[in-house]
C-alpha cells in the first residue's frame, strides 16, 4: 500500500531554556543550562533540590483565567506550545475539515501537580473540599484533549503514555495516522510538569536523580564518568505534521520530513535497560528500515542521554550495535545536559531540536562532559555546538517499563 509522505510544517516549544522555539534553540547552541534550585516549592529537606523549571510562564498569556484554574500546568504548557506550532505553520482549522485534524500529545505523569496538591486538600480540609476538576486535570490525556478543544480539532485524539518515550511515541503514532490517510494534519508531541514534592521524593527513593545541589548547572552530565542521575525538567513541544499534499495545497512550507519511526520493548526490567541496550537498538533499526535508510545516512543523533550511570553506557552500546564502525563518525549529543529530563515531553522537545538542526545546519552540544567514561567513547559533541550540513537526524527515547522509540527526520526535498 502506498503511504503518504509526512512533513513538519510547524514547531512550538516551551522549555527550561525559553518560552518559544527560537529562544530555546539559541540557548542550546550557546550551551546554556536551564537547571537551577527548585523555585516552585521548598525543597530544602529533599536529597535533590534542583530541577529544570520553565521560567516566566504565565498561562494567562495563552488562556483565560477561568480555564487556567481548571487546567493542570502540563496541559497549559501544551496549549502554549500548540499555539506557537499552529502559528508557525500558518494553520487555521476550518470547521468543515476539523475531522481531518488529529491531536496526539503524550505525557508520562500527566497532572501529577494537581493530584499532589489535592491529596493535601483531602488530608487537611476533608473530601468535600477536593477540587471537582481534579479528575479531568490529572488525566494524562488531558493535554491532548484540551488542545483539541482549543483548536476545534475533531480527528483522532489520544495520548501515548510510555514514560519517557511518550512524546516520541505520540509523534510516531500521529505519523502513522497521516501515512495511512486517517488524518491530514496532526498536532502532536508531549507535555510534562512534574516538579512537585511527590515526584522529586519518588525519583529520589529509586535513586534516579542527581544530588549535585551545589552545582545545579553542572548536575546533568550525560556520558560523563562522574554522572550521578538525571535532573527533572518541565515543558512541552508540539509539532504540526501534515500529509505532504495537504501542505502543498494550502501553500505551507515544510520544515523537514518525518521519514521513520520504530518502537520496541526491552521486556527486561521496570527501570533498568538491558546491558546491551538491545531494545533501543531494535527501535533504531526499525526506524531506519521504515525510512529506507542505512546507518551511514544519519548525520546527527539526539541521544536519550539521561545522565544516569546505566542509561548512557547502554545507549552507547545500542548505537554501536546498530551503526558499527559508523558509530565513531556520527555526531551525537544529549540536549538533556541543558534542558534536564522532561520525562514524557523529552522526546517531543528533542524531535523539535532535530528539525532545527536540519534547518539551521547546526548540532547542539553535550555540556558538562568533563571526564570521559571509557564505556561511553563516541563523539558526543562536548561543550561546543558545531556547524555543518544535517540532512538526516535520528532521535532516541527510552522509558521506564522498557519502552524504546526512535524517530528519523530528513531535510525536505520534493
Amino acid at each position: 500500500m502506498t503511504k503518504n509522505r509526512v512533513v513538519v510544517t510547524g514547531l512550538g516549544v516551551i522549555s527550561p531554556l525559553g518560552l518559544d522555539t527560537k529562544s530555546t534553540w539559541s540557548a542550546l547552541l550557546a550551551g546554556q543550562s536551564g537547571v537551577g534550585t527548585i523555585q516552585s516549592f521548598d525543597a530544602s529537606d529533599f536529597e535533590t533540590q534542583i530541577a529544570a523549571e520553565v521560567k516566566g510562564f504565565d498561562p494567562l498569556n495563552y488562556i483565560d483565567r477561568k480555564e487556567a484554574r481548571h487546567t493542570d500546568r502540563f496541559a497549559q504548557l501544551a496549549i502554549a506550545a500548540a499555539q506557537e506550532a499552529a502559528r508557525t505553520a500558518g494553520l487555521k482549522i476550518d470547521p468543515a475539515c476539523a475531522g481531518d485534524v488529529a491531536v496526539v500529545i503524550g505525557s508520562g505523569v500527566g497532572g501529577i501537580l494537581t493530584l499532589s496538591e489535592q491529596f493535601d486538600v483531602l488530608r487537611d480540609k476533608g473530601p468535600k473540599r477536593v477540587n471537582p476538576f481534579l479528575v479531568p486535570m490529572m488525566l494524562a490525556d488531558m493535554a491532548s484533549g484540551q488542545v483539541s478543544i482549543a483548536f476545534g480539532a475533531k480527528g483522532p485524539n489520544f495520548a501515548a503514555v510510555s514514560a519517557c518515550s511518550s512524546g516520541s511515541d505520540s509523534i510516531g503514532e500521529a505519523y502513522h495516522l497521516l501515512q495511512q490517510g486517517r488524518a491530514q494534519v496532526a498536532l502532536c508531541g508531549g507535555a510534562e510538569a512534574p516538579v512537585c514534592p511527590i515526584a522529586i521524593a519518588g525519583f529520589n527513593a529509586c535513586g534516579a536523580l542527581s544530588r549535585r545541589n551545589q552545582e545545579p548547572t553542572k548536575a546533568s552530565r550525560p556520558f560523563d564518568a562522574q554522572r550521578d542521575g538525571f535532573v527533572v525538567g518541565e515543558g512541552a513541544a508540539i509539532l504540526v505534521l501534515e500529509d505532504l499534499q495537504h501542505a502543498v495545497n494550502r501553500g505551507a512550507q515544510p520544515l523537514a520530513e518525518l521519514v521513520g519511526y520504530g518502537a520496541a520493548a526491552d521486556a527486561y526490567h521496570v527501570t533498568q535497560p538491558p546491558p546491551s541496550g538491545e531494545g533501543g537498538a531494535r527501535a533504531m533499526k526499525a526506524a531506519l528500515a521504515s525510512a529506507g535508510l542505512q546507518p551511514k545516512d544519519i548525520d546527527y543523533i539526539n541521544a536519550h542521554g539521561t545522565s544516569t550511570p546505566l542509561n548512557d553506557k547502554c545507549e552507547t552500546q545500542a548505537i554501536k550495535s546498530v551503526f558499527g564502525e559508523d558509530a565513531l563518525q556520527v555526531p551525537i549529543s544529549s540536549t538533556k545536559s541543558m534542558t534536564g529530563h522532561l520525562l514524557g515531553a523529552a522526546g517531543a522537545v528533542e524531535a523539535a531540536i532535530c528539525v532545527m538542526a536540519i534547518l539551521d545546519g547546526a548540532i547542539p552540544p553535550t555540556i558538562n562532559l568533563e571526564t570521559p567514561d571509557p564505556e561511553c567513547d563516541l563523539d558526543y559533541t562536548p561543550w561546543t555546538s558545531r556547524r555543518g550540513t544535517v540532512r538526516t537526524a535520528l532521535s532516541n527515547s527510552l522509558g521506564f517499563g522498557g519502552h524504546n522509540s526512535t524517530l528519523v527526520f530528513r531535510r525536505f526535498e520534493r
